[in-house]
């Protein structure tokens, strides 16, 4: 009787720190509770049920508690632990099934949690919450509809202005492998054709850090502090989670990249549960060397953040994108929706293609790229690079790129590029290239009333230049500002009928398919309100 009487005791305070939600301590009280039934049901008599019945009652109960506790703190592997094993003991016990299936939902496993939800409504508990597990049960078959086809649509989100939360997101890999890159190490590259705007990836930070602005840039004691607080949280999640763990651990450290394991794309899908006989912990300046070379910004020239608070900024690890190498022709941009990232198609791709970001401004001069390279630490040997690496050394080039500099009227600028294009019977991509490179120019030209009046009969039309520069950099949001802001100096009627449409397909470059035709137009004006 007295050890029932101490046992009663230690649930009592675990409970209160239970209910007060001090998690920690919590988890420590009931540790010790469990431990404590676990060893007084062993030495309980058969000739004692009912004694027996209550206490595997109490272990159970002590179970499912610390399985809610510890999934607050995110340590998602332990808490799956205690379910399972209170699910040994009473495989119907409802206030468990709810507690796994929420813990399973969060790491995206969106068949099992449901599994789990359809339990609990078979249990008479349910009645008082049936419309929470309905909720539960419709979430999860909405989720895992997403997770198969990748059918995303974020239009009344849109059309709404952003209001409210961000729209809850399943986690998607679409037709794409890891494979050995031409460019660096490895990369994704696409098993299939893939439309331009077309859905490549949706998938959460694994841990996201965010820092308000007090100017328009981080201080540098800002970004210390951000940085981090931004290692300590990934550590500590690696330490918790082994799948995360052995996951981070694949990623490129910037260093010996040709000799990298090509994982398979299976182990990045939420179901695969990972190697739970894992226990090789990453050390902290690798750890540190994998963040400086695989974490993104939300800032990025190749992401757009949906929603966006222009008095924040954002750093996260994003496991999948982290293959995905750099091109000064990109073929895919991203979207930020919360600890979000979408990735899609910003033009056509071929089955067997390469898909790469743009790490650095592709509407940038190849000197301007150059300097920016040395900040990620990479050398761009795409085509574009190696064809501009030439005509950049000629004098004539030169001479544009000084004049541009110093002040020369940007319509002379544009008229004598285009006319030395044509000298050296630069055509077709290549024309393109110098145009992107040189797009600062060709955009203050456009919009300039006074270069317009005396150059516009002598360089090309705006639409026709942002067309060929569409077809290297792919979908740019600077591209669709202008093209709108033309098409809305240039009135309706039919002809604007047919630039909205051109604009509203650069939009979907832009942002991808993800919303639908009114929605899209919605993104437009706050393109164009930037």
């Amino acid at each position: 009787m007295a050890e029932e009487e101490y046992i009663q005791q230690l649930r009592s305070k675990a409970t209160e720190l239970f209910l007060r939600e001090e998690w920690k301590d919590s988890i420590d009280a009931y540790s010790n509770l469990i431990s404590h039934c676990t060893h007084h049901q062993q030495q309980l008599s058969l000739h004692h049920p009912d004694h027996l019945q209550k206490l595997h009652k109490s272990l159970c109960i002590a179970l499912c508690n610390r399985a809610e506790a510890r999934s607050r703190l995110r340590d998602f592997h332990c808490a799956l632990q205690d379910c399972d094993r209170a699910l040994q003991i009473d495989a119907s016990h409802f206030k468990t099934l709810l507690c796994k299936g929420k813990i399973l939902l969060c790491l995206n496993r969106y068949s099992m949690a449901l599994e789990c939800f359809k339990a609990a409504l078979l249990d008479s508990q349910a009645a008082g919450n049936s419309e929470t597990l309905i909720g539960y049960v419709d979430k999860c078959k909405k989720f895992e509809f997403l997770a198969r086809t990748g059918s995303l649509d974020l239009s009344d989100w849109v059309s709404n202005g952003f209001h409210g939360k961000p729209p809850e997101l399943a986690e998607y890999i679409g037709a794409v492998e890891i494979r050995k890159s031409d460019i660096s190490g490895r990369g994704l590259f696409a098993t299939k054709n893939i439309d331009a705007g077309s859905l490549i990836l949706v998938t959460r930070a694994i841990v996201m850090e965010r820092s308000i602005l007090a100017g328009k840039d981080l201080s540098e004691d800002a970004q210390l502090a951000m940085w981090k607080n931004f290692i300590q949280k990934v550590s500590e999640f690696a330490r918790k989670c082994y799948k995360t763990r052995d996951l981070i651990g694949m990623l490129s450290i910037g260093e010996d990249e040709e000799e990298l394991e090509i994982p398979d794309i299976d182990l990045f899908r939420p179901e695969n549960v990972g190697n739970v006989d894992s226990c090789e912990m990453i050390d902290m300046e690798k750890l540190l060397a994998i963040l400086d070379v695989n974490s993104l910004t939300e800032d990025a020239v190749s992401a757009n953040v949906l929603r966006k608070n222009n008095d924040s900024y954002g750093v996260g690890l994003w496991l999948l994108p982290s293959f995905i190498n750099h091109s000064c022709c990109p073929n895919s941009r991203r979207l930020h929706v919360g600890d979000y990232l979408i990735v899609h198609a910003s033009k056509d791709l071929k089955a067997g293609e390469e898909i790469t970001f743009a790490y650095l401004d592709p509407l940038s001069p190849l000197s301007k790229r150059r300097e920016m390279s040395m900040t990620w630490g990479i050398q761009c040997k795409c085509k574009r690079c190696r064809f501009e690496n030439e005509v950049f050394a000629k004098q004539e080039i030169k001479e544009i790129e000084i004049g541009l500099e110093r002040g020369m009227d940007v319509g002379g600028v544009v008229y004598k590029l285009e006319e030395h294009m044509k000298r050296l019977k630069v055509r077709g991509k290549e024309k393109a290239y110098l145009r992107a490179s040189f797009w600062s120019a060709y955009c203050e030209a456009y919009r300039s009333d006074r270069s317009m009046k005396r150059w516009g009969r002598r360089i090309p039309a705006m639409d026709a230049v942002v067309d060929s520069v569409v077809d290297v950099v792919g979908g740019d949001h600077r591209l669709l500002k202008i093209r709108v802001e033309e098409l809305k100096k240039n009135g309706g009627g039919g002809s604007g009928l047919v630039g909205m449409e051109k604009a509203l397909k650069l939009a979907r470059d832009v942002y991808g398919k993800v919303v639908k035709k009114q929605a899209m137009k919605t993104l437009v004006e706050f393109c164009i309100g930037d």
